[in-house]
């Protein structure tokens, strides 16, 4: 049975971490023990989105899900620059307060290109903790073959963007990511829970912020990708086939480009494997990271 956000939200804390200088509260969701594994939720959603993969990884880890900053029910500060590089800096911050020494990353959709910086960074020396595995679902790591909806084009229009995000609400956003799920599954229940850590506190008067991780991508692509493809560490791609923004389009490049890489191609799942298929999910994140 998924849980509700409001009793995911009751299950965890908000962390004060000290973010490119500044403090802030993090709502940080902690379950299980063994072995430490970071799981790192996409656009424009929450942790909550690992719900239903958590009973099965928490048996043999220590899972860390933090919402990041602007999402659920972390701080949204209005009027701020969002950065892929900031929120790096607060998968550091959380580490560091949790005294994480190593940690397993799993990441999805926007949280992709968060662990992509934080592989540059291990690639450079600068980063503490030890990243052991690296299991990565369904995001824009090619910048130039991701496929942006129409609403997150709108988003990124100087013009448009902060209307479309004054103009939000639970219908509208329905109506956007729709088309992101595989034909045949019903996501009304998951994009409902969605808009509750969307909207909570304000929070989506801030998409046409949050949205600018797609030029981030651009801007930063080459050292994203060459960190991805020059890391030795073991890697796996859990990808759903039938996503209109990176599907099997991305995971034709991610065969050719690192083809000793493990990629798990979900035939009748769209953008959101850990909600569409989590059962499975969960066991191939198993076989990854390692189930003990």
């Amino acid at each position: 049975m998924t849980t509700g956000i409001e009793q995911w939200w009751s299950g965890g804390d908000l962390v004060p971490l000290t973010v490119a200088g500044v403090s802030r509260e993090v709502f940080v969701r902690r379950i299980g023990s063994g072995p430490v594994m970071t799981l790192l939720h996409g656009f424009p959603s929450s942790s909550h989105d690992w719900a239903q993969v958590v009973p099965d990884l928490a048996a043999h880890h220590t899972l860390l899900m933090p919402d990041f900053l602007g999402f659920g029910a972390s701080e949204k500060p209005a009027d701020h620059d969002y950065s892929i590089h900031e929120q790096a800096d607060l998968v550091v911050a959380l580490w560091q307060h949790e005294a994480v020494a190593s940690t397993h990353l799993v990441a999805h959709d926007y949280g992709t290109t968060v662990a992509q910086e934080l592989l540059a960074r291990s690639a450079d020396g600068s980063l503490k903790s030890r990243i052991t595995s690296l299991t990565l679902l369904n995001g824009g790591i090619y910048p130039e073959l991701h496929r942006p909806e129409p609403v997150q084009s709108a988003l990124l229009d100087p013009d448009i963007g902060p209307q479309l995000s004054a103009s939000l609400n639970a219908e509208l956003m329905a109506s956007a990511l729709a088309p992101t799920f595989a034909e045949g599954y019903d996501p009304s229940a998951d994009v409902a829970e969605m808009w509750k850590g969307v909207s909570r506190g304000d929070g989506h008067l801030n998409a046409h912020r949050l949205i600018r991780y797609i030029t981030d991508r651009a801007t930063h692509r080459d050292r994203w990708v060459d960190a991805m493809e020059t890391s030795n560490l073991p890697k796996t791609f859990i990808w759903g086939l039938r996503d209109p923004i990176s599907g099997a389009h991305m995971a034709e490049r991610i065969a050719e480009r690192m083809p000793d890489a493990p990629l798990h191609a979900l035939g009748d799942v769209g953008h959101w494997p850990p909600l569409e298929a989590p059962q499975r999910v969960a066991a191939l994140i198993l076989a990854a990271g390692g189930s003990s």
